[in-house]
This record gives structure tokens, C-alpha cells and sequence, in this order.
């Protein structure tokens, strides 16, 4: 694993989990989880997050507020962060603790409670991650960010409805 010395990392299509480590002056830093490896980075995981919706123009809490509005959740609320890139993130704790963790939807395989009350999270490729949560609570954030993509995907596509309407408007004669 690599130790990178930066304090900015943005969010992409290869991220799987950005990871809190907490050090012993209780200082918060990132493991990033990509699919090629893993690395740290000297930010907490929601600054990342924050900072990755701000560059996809607008913040962690838009992306809160919106999760609100569309599905009613209001505690640990996934979000998207680039609806064009189908990039949607659950925290595992409240996003307001910086020690909370993040995990990509698109990237789980598999997920498996431990006898600790933890979870454990398979993406593929060998990679897998422990988080501190019972896998009930992990099964829970999985099913609201799936929930919340059919939602935001269903938008994106126009719905049923608009989608024969375009049908029908690419079937119109010209004459």
C-alpha cells in the first residue's frame, strides 16, 4: 500500500470505498480503495466526498438534501455524486462524524457479518474491506442506494411515459 502525501483526492468512476483511519492523536485520514490498489490521503472521508460533489457542482449536503427530497431518508442518506458517471456513495455512520467511512453501491459483490458485529465487504478482485457496523445495518445502506438510483436513473431516462413520447416524435413525418 502506498502512503500518498496529499490532502485532495476526487472521487471517481475506479473508487470502491474511501476508508477512515484514525490515528492515535485522533486525527482522521483516508484509505482510498480503488480497483487497481489502495492508498492514503490526509483528509477525512467526507471532506473527500464534499469536495468531490463541490468539483461535480454542488456539496455534501445538496447531495443530502436531495437524497431528502426524493426518498424521505434523513439519517446516513446515500447520495450521487455525478449522476453521469452513475457515481452513487452510502456513508456507514452519520456523515457529520469525520470518522465515517464511504462505500461505492456499484462496486459490492458480496457482504458477510462477523461474529465482532462486523461487516465485511467483498468488491472483487481479491479487495475486501471490515467495517464497524452489523451487516443488518450494511444490508439496510445498500437497499436506500439502490432505492435511490432506480429513482435518480428512472429521472435520467425520462421514465416510461417520456420515452414513448419520444418514440413517437422520432416516428413523425416531416411533410
Amino acid at each position: 500500500m502506498t502512503h500518498v502525501q496529499k490532502k485532495e483526492y476526487e472521487i471517481n468512476p475506479k473508487t470502491m470505498a474511501l476508508v477512515a483511519v484514525q490515528q492515535d492523536n485522533g486525527q482522521v485520514f483516508t484509505e482510498v480503495v480503488e480497483r487497481e490498489g489502495r492508498f492514503y490521503v490526509h483528509a477525512a472521508p467526507s471532506t473527500i466526498v464534499d469536495d468531490s460533489c463541490r468539483y461535480f457542482a454542488s456539496s455534501l449536503d445538496g447531495r443530502m438534501a436531495g437524497t431528502k427530497q426524493l426518498t424521505s431518508y434523513t439519517h446516513k442518506p446515500p447520495i450521487v455524486i455525478s449522476e453521469a458517471m452513475g457515481i452513487y456513495f452510502f456513508p456507514i455512520i452519520s456523515p457529520k462524524r469525520k470518522e465515517c467511512s464511504w462505500v461505492a453501491h456499484k462496486y459490492i459483490r458480496t457482504f458477510n457479518g462477523e461474529r465482532d458485529k462486523t461487516t465485511t465487504v467483498h468488491f472483487g478482485q481479491g479487495t475486501s474491506v471490515n467495517f464497524p457496523v452489523s451487516d443488518g445495518m450494511f444490508a439496510n445502506q445498500v437497499q436506500r442506494t439502490a432505492h435511490l438510483r432506480v429513482i435518480l436513473e428512472d429521472r435520467f431516462r425520462g421514465g416510461p411515459a417520456a420515452s414513448e413520447r419520444r418514440v413517437d416524435r422520432i416516428a413523425e413525418t416531416f411533410s
